[in-house]
């Protein structure tokens, strides 16, 4: 049975769940929506409140964000699920890095570093809104990036902050015997610094080239860009022995649309419009602690 989560930084009344249903016959619905209170149940968790309502029947991407922008006007999130995450089986999350899992873009905080903010800043701009390939945008960023010291990526990781609700995300996927890795288009010195501390299973990220103590401003190995997010994605699902439907991506970019269209829950974390424009599901109005209503047990 499909359910529809609505999510709130506040309690959300009854009134609101039956007026955002309300007359919504015709060229989208052709047939009545039915909600009453023995078809929802409310949740508590972590500052959030959210309602979980069943639903009998499934509904398409125009219907889902037609009742999406109804909720909107009270700040209330609305993710739609096939169905939530049971309690007795591992369930793998899948994170971007930059702006997703941390509020900053470590490129940009590099290349401020370097003066050369405003130059790489446009860039990963119109990268982030699908305007430029991304291949192509990190390439010509981290060219902007040459004679940097290697030192940078220490000062700049301790300036980086979690994103709203991260923290208490690192809590409770493991307390669910979950996995949690991130596949960033970002560096893996980061990831590195950052998997010391926090708990990540693995990650995957672009690689530098440095000499001497300097980047080159050129990029070794592999590109991570949207088409190696899904690859990995599908790669540690299957190395974890878990079902794709049973797989959370969440991202914030375009860059992120495959990875986040192949897991069984793909959701946007105030997402790029680049992103929007091809899921059905973000979190704009709370924060990430949302994700805990994901689990059957929060309700």
């Amino acid at each position: 049975m499909n359910s529809i989560l609505l999510i709130s930084s506040n309690p959300i009344p009854n009134n609101q769940i039956f007026e955002g249903f309300q007359d919504v016959q015709g060229e989208i619905f052709t047939s009545t929506v039915t909600i009453d209170n023995k078809t929802f149940s409310h949740s508590e968790r972590y500052g959030l409140h959210s309602v979980r309502i069943l639903l009998d029947e499934s509904w398409n991407r125009n219907q889902i964000l037609m009742i999406r922008e109804r909720f909107a006007k009270y700040k209330i999130d609305l993710l739609y699920l096939p169905s939530l995450l049971p309690t007795k089986q591992t369930s793998l999350f899948v994170f971007d890095m930059d702006s997703t899992v941390i509020k900053e873009e470590v490129i940009d905080e590099l290349a401020r570093k370097h003066g050369v903010f405003d130059t790489v800043a446009s860039v990963t701009k119109k990268a982030m809104e699908g305007g430029m390939g991304f291949d192509e945008a990190l390439r010509l960023r981290v060219k902007h990036l040459a004679g940097l010291s290697i030192q940078s990526f220490k000062e700049v990781y301790d300036l980086l902050h979690l994103n709203d609700g991260m923290e208490t995300v690192f809590q409770f996927v493991p307390s669910n015997g979950c996995k949690l890795g991130i596949l960033s288009g970002g560096f893996s010195p980061v990831l590195e610094l950052f998997s010391k501390k926090y708990p990540v299973d693995f990650f995957r990220a672009n690689g530098l080239e440095e000499k001497d103590g300097f980047f080159t401003g050129q990029i070794f190995g592999e590109i991570i860009n949207r088409e190696k997010k899904e690859v990995y994605l599908r790669k540690y699902a299957n190395e974890f022995l878990v079902p794709l439907e049973r797989v959370v991506a969440v991202g914030d970019g375009a860059n992120d649309a495959l990875m986040l269209n192949a897991a069984g829950i793909g959701i946007g974390i105030h997402a790029k419009q680049g992103l929007k424009d091809q899921i059905i599901n973000w979190i704009e109005f709370t924060n990430l602690s949302a994700l805990v209503f994901l689990f059957e047990n929060s309700f």
